[in-house]
């Protein structure tokens, strides 16, 4: 089918992002801006890099295209390019100090909220329509998240945090079209960077001199950030915001066997309740693509006898 290619980018992007803990809590001792700090220089340096080495016809392209639009569009293209970068800052920063000075449950969750909050943004600003059974699905994820904010309101707190920065991330770049995709994301990152780095000299604590740290920095750079955010924004090219924030779910329960197996967290018969339904809840709201390519396959598996 034509949007299998985006289902393999958007699942492929959240696999990654699911095991990101395991170079996170290395540097756990580090405070959560230095980490952000770093990530983001550094991803900022190697995609410019990337750019002005490979990828110059794109972004002279690109500019052209920009320059081609009307007024209001330009004025649209530079909200949404803007407004995504602030998104990425806001959710990179929270996301971060969660984890490290909350819990990893914590962040799971909130990327088992992101999908929720996204479908109805998604619905509200982007008028995405959405079958009976999605909407069955969304309300199974409901359900999930307020079984697993039982325990801890105060873990529900901060995951709507998070995951709101990031469904409005989602939401803005569904609607960014027209550009190169990764000359976008290099956009994105660099302006966050630039908005960091006056707060640099004030904020961040003495320059790290462990290997370890800069070795998780530039890994968390490369593969934990450029790779599958350009995923992401591909796959934002080709199916509905909803369809990719509820592929996001794969995200948090990659974190949450993490979270009982390597870091041995307390995990109740309630959290893998709830769990249970949200992996439910995943596959119902994407069955329509599922059953769609086994009928495919039947069907051709009939012509070839």
């Amino acid at each position: 089918m034509k949007t299998t290619k985006y289902y393999i980018a958007a699942i492929t992007a959240y696999t990654i992002w699911g095991f990101f803990s395991l170079v996170l809590k290395p540097i756990h001792e580090y405070p959560a801006l230095d980490i952000l700090f770093y990530r983001v220089f550094s991803c900022s340096i190697l995609m410019l890099l990337i750019t002005f080495l490979f990828k110059r016809s794109k972004l002279k392209e690109s500019i052209v295209t920009f320059n081609s639009l009307a007024s209001p569009e330009k004025k649209k293209a530079i909200l949404l390019n803007i407004g995504g970068s602030f998104f990425l800052m806001a959710n990179w920063f929270t996301f971060i100090y969660v984890m490290n000075h909350v819990s990893v449950k914590a962040t799971s969750l909130a990327y088992l909220v992101c999908p929720i909050l996204t479908t109805l943004l998604a619905f509200f600003i982007l008028k995405e329509k959405l079958a009976k059974t999605q909407w069955l699905a969304v309300g199974l994820s409901i359900f999930g998240c307020l079984l697993l904010s039982y325990a801890d309101i105060m873990d529900m707190f901060f995951s709507i945090i998070i995951g709101l920065t990031y469904a409005c991330y989602l939401v803005s770049q569904r609607i960014n079209k027209g550009f190169d995709k990764f000359i976008v994301l290099t956009f994105h990152i660099t302006l966050v960077a630039i908005l960091l780095f006056p707060f640099y000299p004030e904020y961040s604590g003495p320059v790290p001199t462990e290997f370890k740290f800069y070795f998780c920095i530039e890994t968390i750079a490369i593969v934990f950030t450029i790779i599958p955010l350009f995923l992401n924004l591909y796959a934002l090219s080709g199916i509905n915001s909803s369809t990719v924030g509820m592929l996001l779910n794969i995200n948090p329960m990659i974190a949450f066997l993490l979270a009982n197996f390597v870091y041995h967290e307390k995990i109740s018969a309630l959290q893998i309740s709830a769990y249970g339904i949200i992996f439910i809840a995943v596959l119902v709201f994407n069955s329509h693509h599922i059953f769609a390519r086994k009928q495919k396959y039947i069907l051709s598996s009939k012509d070839s006898h």
